[in-house]
């Protein structure tokens, strides 16, 4: 890898700065080597019923690297109270390979009940009750042949590349267990990105703490790793106790005005924030060894690949006509 850095010689910040970028770019001649296997351009319909900035900046995102990468990309602005409809019709259309929805669209148990609509078919994001109910069991196929994997979704699957790229993954143990040993802090627990990534990590061996406004919650498959999945526990512990002996600390807060307090952070922490804000202040170089400030490049080239993974699924299906 080649982080960008601060400045050499004596006195200088032994942080690096790692971009999306460059992690995005190791997963590029994969994508385009499945296109070009496949012998056609892969098409992804985004559907866009709310007028979150946010929403539609990751929508252009992913337009501009799909046309980069060799895939169609069509965005459909609908309005929301007929967003279901298109949705079914987008399942039904044969020329339409993946759906994906920019939440939140009601901001409520509806945009859950929108997840499902889509068929777990062509649900690039992974957000379909199978894959959901996989990632939370550690169950990583979809049939028990192995020979389909188990979709997962785009910004936590986004941070496990980055854990992996970054080296924080130990690749000489079994696969499954390649976090073991370390310790991570999450200040979110969303169930769109938070939550899942803790499961995703806890899974693979780590002990995670999950932050949110009003409780921390321990994720961990217990002591050695005994558990085939991990376990969710309430704990009475602050920030201020944890962040320190975490080896990774992960932010995902969306207010501008929140700011981890860089004094928490362990010497040679690895700091990732997949926030829309900036999460960390500046002199998070001054304790951090690897900072990744953003993740948007990354979760986007995850869609594409899991766009490739669900038409090599679906082309593996026995009752495939």
């Amino acid at each position: 890898m080649s982080p960008s850095s601060g400045s050499d010689g004596a006195g200088a910040v032994a942080c690096k700065t790692v971009l999306a970028s460059s992690v995005a770019n190791v997963y590029a001649n994969e994508i385009k080597q499945g296109i070009q296997e496949l012998g056609r351009k892969p098409k992804l319909v985004g559907f866009l019923s709310n007028a979150d900035p946010a929403a539609r900046m990751y929508a252009e995102w992913t337009g501009k690297t799909c046309e980069e990468m060799g895939f169609m990309f069509e965005l459909r602005e609908v309005d929301k109270e007929e967003l279901e409809d298109y949705i079914v019709q987008a399942n039904e259309d044969k020329d339409v390979d993946g759906i994906m929805i920019y939440f939140p669209v009601f901001g409520n148990r509806q945009d859950q009940y929108l997840q499902q609509v889509v068929s777990k078919d062509k649900d690039v994001e992974g957000l379909s009750h199978i894959y959901v109910q996989n990632l939370y069991h550690n169950v990583r196929y979809l049939d028990d042949a192995k020979t389909q994997k188990s979709i997962l979704p785009c910004t936590p699957l986004a941070l496990v590349k980055i854990l992996e790229y970054l080296g924080v993954y130990n690749m000489i143990l079994p696969y499954g267990n390649r976090l073991y040993g370390k310790t991570i802090t999450i200040v979110n627990r969303s169930e769109i990105v938070g939550r899942p990534l803790a499961a995703l990590l806890a899974n693979d061996g780590a002990v995670v703490y999950s932050f949110d406004i009003d409780s921390v919650q321990k994720f961990a498959r217990g002591e050695g790793i005994r558990l085939r999945s991990h376990r969710v526990t309430d704990v009475g512990v602050k920030l201020e106790d944890i962040a320190p002996m975490s080896d990774v600390i992960i932010t995902g807060v969306p207010s501008e005005n929140y700011k981890f307090q860089t004094q928490y952070i362990k010497d040679g922490a690895v700091c990732i924030n997949f926030s829309t804000a900036k999460n960390f202040s500046p002199d998070v170089k001054n304790k951090s060894s690897l900072y990744v400030p953003s993740v948007g490049k990354v979760t986007v080239t995850m869609l594409m690949r899991n766009l490739l993974r669900l038409i090599n699924n679906n082309s593996r299906k026995p009752d495939r006509n």
